[in-house]
């Protein structure tokens, strides 16, 4: 649990005591101070920081104040739970006196678009993302692989890379469910970086085990297979294929500015020394100075190269979304431009909303498919205003049967679908299409209108 500093009387709470209740378990959005009972909205609410020794690097830094907070163990099938002992304490206080294996990476962070001035205070190297133990344990793992040949190396370490970001750091953390008495430990949020005020340390060995399960089943559905999977390692922008090599091309790229993917994997490539070339990275991105019309122009050279390798006649399959119509705009130019026109448009039902789509205002679900064809893009055809077609498909959505087709976020999915089946500029972002759906909605309950 972080330590929190009260604006009041500069006492020092850690997170666990002022924000979690159990039996029922629940996280809270304020602090209260046990010594002067200020309350606080937990965001302005600064938390304590300390400097140390990085014996890594050989210098100071600034690290968050953390306190042990709960402990989680399983006996048997029993899952328990318990405060902290002064044995827990103890031994903390003795892996602290710990070597670091030399395979640890001494990797600075090239931070962009993720770094958040809050919750990556002190983080500026790849093993500040760790805990000591996790990162002394995945250190001699790490150098354990190197024993083996090649092969066998490479499957362990794949093997270690499932596991290493989502579930060996400090981002991974706890969250309230609904029915439960204690707080449920989970893995890192995905495509982001962020680490929680309340950071898990889990078990690398009992999670690597479990890890090695899913593998296996994995591979036991493949063993036997006659079909050759060749894997190829190069840009977007320049396919290592011939011309007209190959029947069926599926591409799901980056949606405009929503993921940094060479920062989120980070992590991951600095324990195998080979970083991504993020000149290369087709985003949006204000870090590295990439606009949506750098953007385009790099999806374009993508989309060409895809129209390169399709043997004549044969499709491609995009999925894609974006809550702004700008992003959609460089798509619709970026796959004409490489050639390419729709044959026909659906909607991806997606089982888990990823995390930027739970927690951002205005965000978008429900993917737009795009089956794509080698033909020239015609002209706008359909000379219908986007708040007609917005309309027109909330009415059409009173008497849908299914509740999903009658979300907001399923029918700007359909209103995207729309203006690229048209080939129209899209003009409606995601936020003001919500803000027109909900005022549609009023004045459906206001009227008295069935629905």
């Amino acid at each position: 649990s972080d330590l929190l500093v009260c604006p009041g009387c500069e006492t020092e709470v850690p997170l666990w005591d002022t924000c979690v209740s159990l039996r029922p378990a629940s996280i809270g959005s304020e602090f209260t101070c046990p010594n002067c009972s200020q309350v606080r909205p937990l965001d302005r609410v600064e938390r304590s920081t300390s400097t140390c020794v990085d014996d890594i690097l050989d210098s100071n830094r600034i690290v968050r104040k953390r306190h042990p907070a709960r402990i989680y163990g399983r006996t048997g099938k029993r899952l328990w739970a318990r405060p902290p002992s002064s044995e827990d304490i103890a031994l903390l206080s003795n892996i602290d006196l710990q070597p670091i294996p030399e395979s640890v990476p001494r990797a600075a962070i090239p931070w962009g678009d993720l770094y958040r001035r809050g919750y990556h205070t002190g983080i500026s190297h790849v093993h500040h993302f760790y805990t000591r133990r996790n990162l002394i344990a995945f250190g001699q793992l790490w150098e354990m692989s190197m024993a083996y040949d090649p092969s066998l190396r490479d499957a362990l370490r794949l093997w270690l890379l499932s596991y290493n970001s989502a579930h060996s750091t400090l981002m991974t953390r706890v969250v309230a469910k609904a029915g439960q008495d204690e707080l449920v430990v989970t893995s890192a949020q995905p495509g982001v970086l962020y680490v929680s005020g309340l950071p898990v340390e889990k078990n690398i060995f009992e999670g690597l085990r479990r890890k090695l399960a899913t593998i296996g089943q994995a591979f036991e559905v493949i063993h036997g297979r006659r079909a050759t999977v060749e894997v190829y390692e190069s840009s977007s922008r320049r396919v290592a294929l011939p011309d007209a090599s190959i029947d069926y091309a599926f591409t799901d790229p980056p949606f405009g500015g929503n993921i940094p993917y060479a920062e989120v994997n980070f992590i991951n490539e600095a324990w195998l020394g080979r970083l991504t070339d993020r000149a290369d990275e087709v985003i949006i991105s204000d870090s590295q100075g990439k606009t949506s019309v750098e953007y385009a122009d790099m999806l374009t050279q993508a989309l060409t190269e895809v129209n390169r390798i399709l043997k004549p006649g044969r499709k491609a399959t995009l999925v894609f979304h974006s809550a702004s119509s700008q992003v959609w705009n460089a798509l619709q130019s970026a796959y004409t431009s490489a050639g390419f026109g729709i044959e026909c448009v659906g909607v991806l039902n997606k089982t888990q909303s990823s995390f930027k789509q739970v927690t951002t205002a205005g965000a978008v679900k429900g993917d737009p498919v795009l089956l794509l064809a080698k033909s020239q893009c015609g002209e706008a055809n359909s000379g219908i205003g986007a708040w007609a077609v917005a309309s027109r498909l909330w009415k059409e959505s009173v008497n849908e049967v299914d509740s999903d087709e009658r979300t907001p976020q399923r029918l700007y999915s359909r209103l995207i679908n729309y203006f690229l089946v048209n080939h129209e500029r899209v003009s409606v972002d995601a936020d003001a299409f919500y803000s027109w759906y909900a005022s549609q909605d009023d004045l459906r309950v206001n009227t008295g209108a069935a629905g």
